[in-house]
């Protein structure tokens, strides 16, 4: 036995070999492959700068691009039983819960906050497609719930963002339930003449299309969004024909008219802002920073300029 050969080469060959680089540094994105680096994903919002592919965000980024500074007050949500059927499949429900909030950093599939969008005060909630699929479960309903009582109780609009893959499946019947919850939820918004705005953002299937997701007042996509009920996949093997190209996308849905805007992720708060303040019969937003100029030293500036050049006298004619 060679010591040398045996123990000494491969320990510096695995010292000399370790990557330097982190492995998170880069992300590729799943529509043209291309490599990019995370900072500069981040800082487009996770939006490939090659393809302008719009990849998957959280909730929490989302809400900090979206709101004024970036700051936000997380509104409470009540938690519902753990585990009311005590499911079980492959793994029982409670460690699944357990894995996806460990991977994700958050309570649940929905996050719902408050603060001031444009200057205008408003309450959004936000699916995370990453936490078991943004499935609807009893906690998304609470949300919901919650979201609408916050807006209504401060009388301020309600834009909700939807990524979800449908109900969850491990609640059984109480995850159908959630379906005319969020429904009579969203009703109190109406009787108060608050707007509800939905922004569907890929992917948003199942019982969420069937119910909160098109009950607004105003629907915006993100660009080449899956938006339907059953999937195309399931609409093909069940009529056996080929369906239209893009069919189900947000573009195809707008010019069927089940849509009033596709909307650039970049361009979305900006979009919001003029959405929101026309909804609440508000002037347009100022977008400096400085206050809007006085209207008594726009009449006092008037009154100088006036008296600088003052009008011409008629025996000058």
């Amino acid at each position: 036995m060679n010591w040398i050969t045996n123990y000494v080469r491969p320990r510096i060959n695995s010292i000399f070999s370790r990557r330097e680089t982190p492995d998170n540094l880069w992300t590729k994105c799943p529509e043209c492959g291309t490599m990019l680096f995370h900072r500069e994903v981040s800082d487009n919002l996770n939006v490939c700068t090659n393809c302008d592919h719009h990849m998957h965000i959280t909730p929490r980024d989302r809400f900090i691009a979206l709101f004024d500074g970036g700051t936000f007050t997380e509104v409470a949500v009540t938690a519902p039983e753990p585990d009311p059927l005590n499911f079980r499949d492959q793994k029982r429900y409670p460690d699944r819960l357990r894995a996806a909030q460990k991977e994700t950093a958050e309570a649940e599939a929905m996050l719902v906050a408050r603060g001031d969008l444009g200057r205008t005060p408003i309450v959004a909630a936000a699916q995370d497609f990453s936490f078991m699929a943004g499935s609807m479960g009893m906690y998304v309903g609470n949300a919901i719930i919650a979201a609408a009582r916050e807006a209504v109780k401060l009388k301020r609009p309600l834009i909700l963002f939807s990524a979800a893959g449908g109900a969850r499946m491990q609640e059984g019947i109480l995850s159908l339930m959630q379906m005319p919850r969020t429904t009579v939820a969203l009703q109190m918004l109406k009787e108060a003449g608050l707007p509800y705005i939905v922004v569907l953002t890929h992917p948003t299937t199942g019982g969420v299309t069937a119910s909160y997701a098109m009950l607004g007042d105003v629907h915006i996509a993100e660009p080449n969004a899956l938006i339907c009920f059953a999937g195309p996949r399931v609409i093909e093997q069940t009529i056996r024909e080929k369906l239209p190209e893009g069919f189900q996308r947000a573009e195809y849905l707008l010019d069927h008219g089940m849509l009033d805007r596709v909307t650039h992720r970049l361009k979305m708060r900006d979009e919001l802002i003029t959405i929101t303040r026309m909804l609440l019969n508000l002037p347009p937003a100022v977008r400096a920073d400085l206050p809007p100029p006085d209207k008594t030293a726009e009449a006092a500036e008037a009154v100088l300029e006036e008296a600088a050049d003052p009008a011409p006298d008629a025996s000058d004619k």
